[in-house]
């Protein structure tokens, strides 16, 4: 695809409870991950199959903001608009798994995390921060070894493991609550009787998690991925299947975005009609413009409660 690709709209299909909202197809590229705006309103978001970083600029220009990438995964701008990067590691350039973080001013890139207890990350996933400018990742375990798991990154540069195996099977998105109190997790195991559910947590003041409840179970049917939350708390998760993908994960789970109130219930539902749905972010000068990644399709869709960047 071509850089400066012009945007198709399609009208594709209706909000359910009779509340018909248009989504719309805001860029096509290959395979999309980790969607994030900046403060003008252009959404950077991860192509994972040719390796690099995209930017969909405010103006409908499609450029390549990085590549090589390290196979990033989850992006997203922290408080003061510098790019935080999960990065799933390049074996072509001996490149290990990080997580980095990018100043947009001069393009330098820092690593602010590689290992732990002296051994590498595995594939760090997504990444979220607090109101403390504290930032929280996941880092997806290899099969049976104890690595991996939720961690924080104070603004110290200290790095601490929250969440470890067997506490948590296969970590995916996670996102913080307005208010700082509520930290959601997705679990996305695909195994048979795999974890795949969010999890909910309350936050304390130092950064860490207890009290872990079910939020939703999405079991037997895909879990959710990556996921966003809006000013009034309700969480928007990525989502579903539309056909197997030879796993144990069944269709009971409808593609698209699920809308949780903070209380667990199913607010509304946004059809996707791409596999995989894979992450969504909110963005626009109103942050009423929530961004869904999809397959090899980064959708759009107005909404009517501003978002929050995390």
């Amino acid at each position: 695809m071509n850089k400066g690709a012009i945007l198709t709209l399609l009208l594709l299909f209706a909000w359910t409870a009779s509340m018909a909202q248009d989504v719309e197809v805001a860029t096509t590229i290959a395979f999309t991950e980790g969607p994030t705006a900046d403060a003008e309103g252009n959404v950077f978001f991860t192509d994972q199959a040719n390796n690099r970083i995209m930017k969909l600029g405010f103006d409908g220009k499609l450029s390549t903001f990085r590549q090589p990438a390290n196979y990033a995964n989850g992006l997203v701008f922290d408080s003061e608009w510098r790019l935080l990067a999960c990065e799933s590691g390049d074996k072509t350039t001996d490149t290990p798994p990080r997580v980095t973080r990018t100043d947009l001013k001069n393009g330098k890139a820092e690593i602010l995390a590689e290992k732990y207890q002296g051994k590498n990350l595995v594939a760090p996933n997504d990444v979220t921060f607090d109101g403390k400018g504290r930032i929280y990742f996941s880092d997806k375990p290899a099969t049976n070894t104890g690595e991996g798991g939720v961690f924080r990154i104070d603004p110290d540069g200290r790095v601490t493991r929250i969440l470890a195996p067997p506490q948590v099977q296969v970590p995916n998105g996670l996102v913080i609550s307005p208010d700082d109190k509520v930290f959601y997790l997705v679990e996305a195991n695909p195994a048979e009787n795999g974890a795949r559910m969010i999890r909910a947590y309350d936050l304390q003041a130092d950064g860490s998690v207890t009290n872990m409840r079910v939020f939703h179970d999405f079991y037997p049917g895909r879990s959710g991925d990556g996921m966003s939350i809006d000013a009034q708390g309700n969480l928007y998760v990525a989502a579903g299947l539309h056909r197997r993908r030879g796993t144990s994960e069944t269709l009971d789970t409808k593609p698209g975005i699920h809308v949780f109130t903070p209380s667990g219930r199913l607010l509304k539902f946004i059809p996707i009609p791409e596999d995989l749905v894979t992450n969504c972010a909110f963005g626009g000068p109103d942050l009423k413009t929530l961004y869904v990644t999809a397959g090899k399709t980064l959708f759009k869709v107005r909404n009517q409660i501003a978002g929050t960047r995390r």
